[in-house]
Parts: C-alpha cells; structure tokens; sequence
C-alpha cells in the first residue's frame, strides 16, 4: 500500500520502510522551536528531568515573540528565564528582540526549516513550515522538553484528506481566502488528527506565502498538520537558503485518502469568518454592512511581504475610516526592512494606520491591540474565539489582507474591488 508525503517523511525519520495510518511510532527530529509563552513551561519539565544537555543546539529554535517587547514583569521574567537557558546551552537559534520575527514567518525566512523535515513546535500553528514539503506540527511544552533532551518524538502516523485545487484565483483572492473557503467547508473538526495534502495544477498560482497562509490555518480545521509538494515555487524559495539537505517527497500513486475534495480557485470569492469560528464563513458577497473599529493586518499567517504588498495596494492613495484603528505588524526585521524601503510604510502612514515591530501581540489578546468590549476587528489572523483578541464580548471577523484593507478604509467589512479605482 503507498504512503502519503506526511507518511513518506515520518517514516524516513524512524528508520522504517513503511508506516500507515494510526501507527505509533518514534522518529528523530530535526527542529525542537518554542517561544516566550511556550519554552519557560519546558524548561521547567527539561530541569525537573534532571537533563544536562540538549540533543544539538543548533536544531533547538526559541523566539521570543508573543509578548516582546515584554509587554509586563511577567513577560520580563518569562524570556529572561529563556534567555538564560539559551546561554547556558548554547542555543544557536535564540532570537529577542532586535533579530527576532514572529516564529512561524521567521524561520521559513532564515532556512531553519525546509523540504523534507520533520519538525514539532511549541505552539500549533508549527504546521505552518509544510508549505516547504516538511512535516511540521505543533505540541504540548512537555513533548517539547522531551524533544529538546533526545532528540525524538512519538508520532501517531494520521490518514490524509487530499484538496485537488485547480483553477486561477481572482484578483485579490489570496492563499487566506483559499483556507478559510476550505475550513467553511469541512469544518472545524473537519480534518481532525489528519494530514491536509494539497495537489493539482492550480498550485502553480499560489506563491510561497500564499501556502504558508493555507498550511498555517490546517489546524484551525483540527489537522495534524498541511503539506506541499514541492515544486519549482519552493526550490525557489529554499534554494540558498535553508540550512539543511532538502528531500523531497511525494505521495504514492496508490497512497490512500479518506476524502478528497476537489477546489476550483477560480470560483473562490473574498471570504471572511465570522465570529466564533474560522469555519463560521460568509463570501464578501453575503457580508452585508459590518461596521468596525479595528483593523490588524500581520501575524504568522499574513505577515508576509506580499501580504503587505495586497494591503498596500487597496489602502493607496486613501484615508482610514474615522474611528478605525488600523495596526500593521510585519512577520519578521526583514520583512519590516523590505517593505519600509519599497515604499509601504508611507502608504500605510499616510492612510493613517500604524506600524509596529514584529510581534504575535494583538493575534491572541497579548498587548498591542487589545479590543474593548463590544469593539469588532477585521483581522488578517488565524483565531477569532470568544475573547481572542481581547474582551469576551468584542468580535473577531478573520480576513485577508487586501479585505481588512479595504474594510479600515469603509469602516465596515468592504470587498476591495469597491475600495480600489482601477479594477
């Protein structure tokens, strides 16, 4: 019987000619990643352990990006802890403030990660990095700890769900608006502890950013992780960069899927989730007037430079609603730097928006942005629970960036085919 990618590469890292689906098994990694919020609990089990040494300091990755710049003594005290365990251990990929990114743009962008790694993360959008060809998925700090010490984890090998897409996307339909029409779909349990494997020629119209987008929101459908093949698009964008040896894997011929599902992109609209759910979606099309009070445009899941670059695009030339908030946090230094010396920032300063250092802060409630009650955002994020991003009765409505551009010029959830003249 053939495997899948995700079978294919968990396999190879526990030395076995073939695993299939709900196997248990062991497997060596090849990057343990944690941040401010997640590492002190696994430093914590690390000691407790009695452990004196990590497997190799240089597959050890902690970034602090959640609450840094320290939003508080608690957070001031959090990443000192870490710090000091990176010290200690010579943690190669320590990264604070001034060379640090949000996790999940950051170590794509400095090659930590590539086609054909198997990597577990200390928070759950680690399923970001299968955009690359790899298996990357998110666990608890405990397993992390255990990571850290021998260099392994246990792995339940999941069954797989395969998303054919084919098809030319709109303008302004972005990798954000793929996922969310895929998770409106299925679910939020729709995937539950399985592989998402996406396939078929219209990957030919998604950038590399677009996939990190798509494999960063598997798990707000209840995934195990979201996987790529690699392709030219990736070569592209690995090629010279990731530190590793690339291998790359493709699914068998005969690998089984519980379902497959079949997505022209062409026919894909602007969707935005409504509150409480990424499955709770409506087409720009079915949104009618919603009016708002805070846009965020960033994060781990549109961050990314031509993110910026969508945002830009439809705020040009325009002014923020009165009595919108508009906050842009770019994913990493470098996207910062690359988007300030294209010219973005007076675009987005000259709109009226403001431009922050990169942080997770506003995404999950941390500092930065936090919503009052009965405040709405529009947010280019992955969750919007109850409470998310802030007071429990404040709304998140998740979009991408080239919407929540257009709806914090509007004011309301907009289609930026409204918003821009030239369309």
């Amino acid at each position: 019987m053939g495997m899948t990618m995700s079978q294919k590469i968990l396999a190879a890292h526990a030395g076995l000619p073939q695993v299939k689906a709900g196997q248990l098994i062991e497997a060596k990694l090849d990057m343990v990643l944690g941040n401010d919020v997640t590492s002190p609990v696994a430093i914590n089990v690390f000691e407790d352990c009695n452990a004196t040494r990590v497997f190799d300091n240089s597959k050890i990755a902690m970034i602090m990006d959640h609450f840094t710049p320290n939003k508080d003594i608690k957070a001031a005290q959090q990443c000192q802890q870490v710090r000091s365990f990176a010290d200690k251990y010579d943690i190669k990929n320590y990264m604070d403030v001034g060379e640090m990114g949000i996790e999940h743009a950051l170590l794509p962008e400095k090659g930590l990660v590539g086609p054909g790694t198997l990597c577990i993360g200390a928070d759950s959008h680690t399923c970001t990095y299968g955009a690359l060809g790899a298996f990357s998925t998110g666990v608890g700090s405990t397993d992390m700890a255990a990571g850290m010490i021998s260099g392994k984890a246990w792995f339940k090998v999941p069954s797989a769900i395969k998303f054919e897409l084919t098809g030319k996307p709109q303008r302004f339909v972005s990798g954000k608006d793929v996922i969310l029409h895929i998770i409106g779909k299925i679910g939020v349990d729709g995937a539950l502890y399985k592989s998402m494997e996406f396939s078929g020629d219209g990957l030919q119209y998604l950038n590399i950013d677009d996939r990190l987008c798509i494999a960063n929101m598997a798990i707000e459908a209840g995934a195990k992780n979201g996987i790529f093949p690699v392709d030219d698009i990736t070569r592209a964008y690995t090629n010279g960069r990731f530190q590793g040896t690339p291998v790359e894997f493709t699914a068998d011929a005969d690998a089984q899927y519980d379902e497959v599902y079949k997505i022209d992109l062409s026919q894909i609209r602007p969707t935005v989730a409504f509150p409480h759910l990424p499955e709770n979606t409506k087409t720009i099309d079915e949104v009618g007037q919603v009016k708002i009070q805070q846009v965020v445009i960033g994060s781990c899941t549109n961050g990314r430079i031509t993110d910026l670059r969508a945002a830009a695009e439809v705020m040009k030339g325009k002014k923020i609603a009165k009595g919108v908030r508009c906050i842009i946090f770019p994913g990493t230094q470098q996207i910062w730097l690359d988007a300030m010396h294209e010219g973005l920032f007076d675009i987005f300063i000259g709109a009226g928006a403001v431009v922050s250092t990169p942080t997770c802060g506003p995404c999950l409630g941390g500092h930065m942005g936090i919503l009052a009650q009965g405040e709405r955002a529009v947010s280019t994020t992955n969750r919007n629970f109850v409470g998310r991003m802030g007071h429990v009765d404040s709304e998140v409505y998740l979009a991408s960036p080239a919407v929540a551009a257009a709806s914090a010029i509007k004011g309301y959830i907009a289609n930026p085919w409204d918003v821009c003249e030239d369309v």
